[in-house]
């Protein structure tokens, strides 16, 4: 990790991800990505890992693709056509133009040709190498500790919450102690703070904290931002039964819509609700729908009343995991009675929906999650 305050990042091009793969196997599972697929102007650097890498991705491709030809599957072709000395071999699908598969060559015109930096071809930086080669590893493989210390005095609170929990998981469930021990040696090295946390989650006593003095976080490497971000193909799922607002509905969609995000109803059945212009389609129902779907969910009024065990179990679960919930009118009560705390953080209440309940709601998603909420449902009890 470089932190941004000393190498600020800088704009190279732009990566536009225009659809979801189509095909499972066909794309994601079959892509191929390896470090060596480079454009002019990034080179890979000397150091020790990084060639390693270059190598293996490749032996990987090779073994997981079944052979040379990999770069022909479809997902992995460049859009222009290649003609290089690569032959036959298992999978080829492309007639290679020429009769001779090497360079230089005579019956072939010397063809074909390296494409050179004018034609877009990649062509590595001149270097100067200097030193004896030995079988040793860098200094730096010395220092174990900075950097994982760095990351650690660089997040929030909430994030510490998380790692000590993640700590504190895998850690549970290693069946040997004297394992448990050493580790909780490493995180000593790291941070006391860390180390003693996760020691009291396993009934384990702390060892003395060591870490490093001289280290300084960096604020860029923490995901938490306290400004909004867009909410571009984010989900929102309101919840409808016969008598919702769908006036309200129209107009929650309407400015979801315009922010790209996706409004999508659930009920507690499928098939549609309201009539004529004013129809709305189910898109969700409970028996086929969990918390992971959606960034934040609404309660649409004239749904009081509904009581059902899969919607308790989804709206707990969206507010374990910190997600915005709203509600209008009487959808409030279906909060209620799902165990909700209505006085919790990010839990939105309004009487109808207008500008400014639009509006509180794409910012609330913004943030991504209601981090306020965190000590609500995380860091267990541990003393006794």
């Amino acid at each position: 990790m470089v932190p941004e305050e000393l190498a600020p990042v800088q704009l190279i091009g732009r990566l536009t991800l225009n659809r979801n793969p189509t095909n499972y196997f066909a794309e994601t599972e079959q892509v191929a990505f390896h470090t060596g697929h480079l454009v002019p102007g990034i080179e890979v650097t000397n150091d020790p890992l990084m060639q390693a890498r270059m190598f293996s991705y490749l032996d990987t491709q090779l073994t997981r693709l079944g052979g040379p030809n990999f770069s022909q599957i479809p997902i992995n072709c460049p859009h222009a056509f290649v003609n290089d000395n690569l032959r036959d071999g298992m999978h080829q699908t492309t007639i290679p133009t020429g009769l001779a598969p090497y360079l230089p060559n005579s019956i072939d015109g010397g063809k074909p040709l390296v494409a050179t930096e004018r034609e877009g071809g990649y062509v590595p930086l001149p270097r100067a190498v200097s030193g004896p080669k030995v079988r040793a590893n860098p200094v730096s493989f010395d220092d174990h500790f900075s950097q994982a210390r760095m990351f650690w005095l660089s997040m929030t609170a909430v994030e510490r919450v998380h790692i000590v929990e993640a700590y504190t998981f895998e850690l549970g469930k290693v069946f040997e102690k004297d394992i448990r021990t050493r580790t909780l040696g490493v995180l000593a090295q790291i941070d006391g703070e860390l180390c003693e946390a996760v020691a009291a989650g396993l009934g384990l006593p702390a060892p003395t904290a060591q870490p490093l003095a001289d280290i300084v976080g960096s604020p860029a490497l923490s995901l938490i931002s306290a400004a909004p971000g867009p909410i571009a193909g984010r989900v929102v799922g309101v919840l409808v039964g016969p008598g919702a607002d769908l006036s309200g509905v129209r107009k929650l969609r309407v400015a979801l819509q315009a922010e790209g995000a996706v409004l999508r109803l659930l009920a507690a059945v499928g098939g549609e609700l309201g009539a004529a212009d004013a129809r709305q389609v189910v898109d969700r129902t409970l028996l086929t729908s969990r918390s992971v779907e959606y960034d934040a969910v609404v309660i649409a009024n004239g749904t009081g009343g509904m009581v059902d065990v899969k919607l308790t179990v989804l709206l707990q679960e969206l507010f374990r995991h910190c997600k915005t919930i709203a509600a209008w009118g009487d959808g409030s009560q279906v909060l209620q009675d799902a165990g909700i705390d209505l006085a919790a953080p990010g839990i939105l209440q309004f009487q109808s929906i207008d500008n400014k309940a639009t509006a509180a709601l794409v910012t609330a998603v913004g943030l991504h999650r209601v981090w306020e909420r965190a000590e609500f449902v995380q860091a267990a009890e541990t003393s006794s």
